[in-house]
């Protein structure tokens, strides 16, 4: 015959690379004393910011007992 025989399809690979959380970018820490003390402000206002936030938010969910800071909260002091 004038043309070959017919070639089988291989079965689909599968990757071994290892599935799990995306690792995420690096950060570079910064090396100037000015730099290090602003980091450190912008730091602990953050963290302020974050809970005033989960507070409001607990006070307007107060009916939910796992949140602290709901209307039982309130009722103790």
């Amino acid at each position: 015959m004038a043309q070959g025989a017919v070639k089988k399809s291989s079965k689909p690979t599968t990757s071994k690379k290892p599935t799990g959380p995306k690792r995420g970018a690096r950060v570079i820490k910064p090396k100037k004393a000015s730099l290090i003390s602003q980091q450190k402000i912008k730091k602990k206002h953050a963290a302020g910011l974050t809970a005033q936030t989960e507070k409001l938010l607990a006070e307007k969910a107060g009916h939910l007992e796992m949140l602290r800071g709901g209307k039982k909260d309130k009722d103790k002091d």
